[in-house]
């Protein structure tokens, strides 16, 4: 009679969940025993890099991937990159064990007390089976769930008893779920026409697009109906070419700004994403006199919370190609487009290229954009210098950059060693750059072992201000002198990633930049490069 562990891995191995991100722990041992020689383990030193290099891997994939985690305490560790996996729309399936049934009733050490509460809200399901029998269909339930729009995470507490009871009465069918919701066609065609009859319509993107492989169904409507094409605002993934004529730029963070930048719009129609993603405040309108706002999204909870806008439930991409067919075209923009130096991001640049005693951080990333291959693919993570990296590196590529959706620092360094493993399994092997700042960087520091081990030629790129510059620049947005723990001065990364194993260089200078770039590109394994940088602050609005 086979076991539930045997049930569960049979399962895994026809769903192609057979590699498992995670940091082991005694709840989860039971599981891991006997570990299947088809099956691989990448190990993390945290579990918060454990959930983002799955995050990562996911996406490069467009797979689920399979997250262990050990018990409350991984759980609670993993939180701040499960809450990014939600707002990312990543399906990840999170497991963690517990302790054995025979005690749970007493409470011991390491029990997850009430396991489906804690991930909430952060998860789409979460669940512990009432019996050692229901493990391989929950799992089965959990994949359902994690795949089907919205994607996101899902989370499944399994008693570290359960997995060598008898598969007896298991129910292991593999079945298949949809993962599209096609728009409803009068609504649809309602939506076209409004679109059609408008003066100045405006097209808003997000990342929703970039997941569903839109890039060319979004450029597709752009060109018909001839209308400017915005970024949501802090959109996770380029929704479009930001060096297309049509391209607008990124819409700022805040109310009042926002309905200013679109003044003049009539009718405006937001395409996979939130309306709107807001932060800081910022009081003003949610739109300017005289826009309508259309909006489609696959997820009916976003729709709900919308302040305003008449919503469409529908697949972005699918939604994009029907909006194609219905639309009257029209032959050239109502007005000239104009495109902001600094694309999707929220503000300008907040430096320049001049000087080099340091260099500024646009100087910086025009040398790393002139370094680096064509095809790679950037990650990003430094709050404070969005301006001047969207400045210097505009992304002309689908799935080519990667931040968090959800402003929650340790994301973006253990999910670029996701993404490099997924570019090595499937055979791109693009090269993987990412780019964090000196206090972001502390976060999931963990990760960088991980990508030592599992020998990919990440290039980490910090640039050192030595201060948390985008909270230096909410100080002065929110009126905030004398804040305390503003500065982060002593830090040495090049000691830091020598103490995982990775190799480390600092450079000062553009030539010594364009040297550490070229060896990186060439080294088996990560690179860490260090370069100070001239401090900022940079405008939110």
């Amino acid at each position: 009679m086979p076991t539930i562990r045997e049930a569960t891995y049979d399962l895994l191995r026809q769903l192609g969940l057979t590699t498992i991100f995670g940091n082991p722990g005694s709840t989860e041992e039971t599981f891991l025993k006997d570990f299947p020689t088809d099956f691989r383990y990448v190990l993390t030193l945290h579990e918060a890099a454990a959930v983002g290099t799955a995050d990562g891997y996911a996406q490069a994939t467009r797979r689920p991937a399979l997250v262990n985690v050990h018990t409350a305490a991984g759980l609670g560790n993993a939180m701040s990159n499960i809450l990014t996996a939600y707002q990312n729309r990543t399906p990840l399936i999170i497991t963690a064990g517990n302790q054995t049934r025979d005690m749970l009733l007493m409470e011991p050490w390491l029990t997850n007390v009430e396991p489906s509460m804690l991930p909430r809200p952060w998860v789409k399901w979460s669940y512990e089976p009432v019996r050692a029998a229901d493990v391989p269909a929950a799992l089965m339930r959990a994949w359902a769930m994690a795949v089907q729009p919205p994607a996101g995470p899902v989370f499944l507490s399994i008693p570290l008893d359960d997995w060598d009871q008898p598969a007896v009465g298991v129910n292991t069918g593999v079945r298949s779920v949809a993962t599209r919701i096609a728009p409803d066609p009068a609504r649809i065609d309602e939506l076209a026409e409004r679109l059609s009859a408008a003066s100045h319509p405006a097209l808003i993107y997000g990342a929703a697009i970039a997941r569903g492989q839109g890039w060319p169904q979004a450029v597709a409507l752009a060109e018909t109906l001839q209308a400017p094409v915005y970024a949501a605002p802090a959109s996770e993934r380029p929704p479009f070419p930001e060096t297309h004529p049509l391209y607008a730029g990124g819409l700022p963070f805040a109310m009042g700004p926002l309905a200013q930048k679109l003044a003049g719009h009539d009718v405006a129609v937001v395409i996979g994403a939130p309306v709107f993603r807001y932060y800081p405040y910022v009081a003003g309108a949610y739109l300017p006199d005289g826009l309508t706002l259309l909006h489609i999204t696959d997820d009916p909870a976003e729709a709900g919370r919308a302040p305003v806008g008449d919503s469409l439930l529908g697949d972005a991409v699918l939604s994009l190609e029907a909006l194609t067919a219905r639309v009257r075209p029209r032959s050239a923009p109502i007005q000239p487009v104009t495109r902001p130096a600094h694309g999707m991001a929220p503000h300008p640049a907040s430096s320049d290229a001049t000087g080099d005693r340091p260099l500024s951080a646009l100087a910086l990333f025009q040398t790393l954009r002139a370094t680096a291959p064509a095809d790679t693919v950037l990650v990003e993570e430094s709050p404070s210098n969005l301006g001047d990296l969207h400045t210097a590196w505009p992304v002309d590529q689908p799935d080519s950059f990667y931040t968090f959706a959800s402003g929650s620092l340790g994301w973006n360094l253990p999910a670029s060693v996701g993404l490099a493993l997924a570019e090595r399994d499937s055979g791109r092997h693009r090269p993987v750059l990412a780019v964090i700042g000196d206090g972001s960087f502390q976060y999931s520091i963990q990760g960088l072992w991980t990508a030592v081990q599992q020998a990919l030629p990440i290039l980490f790129v910090v640039p050192c201000n030595g201060q948390y510059g985008i909270l230096k620049s909410f100080a002065r947005l929110e009126e905030t002198p004398g804040v305390p723990g503003l500065d982060i001065p002593g830090l040495d990364f090049v000691a830091l990633a020598k103490g995982y194993g990775a190799h480390g260089v600092r450079a000062s200078t553009r030539e010594e930049i364009q040297a550490a770039c070229a060896d990186a590109w060439q080294r088996p394994g990560p690179t860490l490069l260090e370069v100070p940088i001239q401090p900022s602050i940079p405008p939110l609005i």
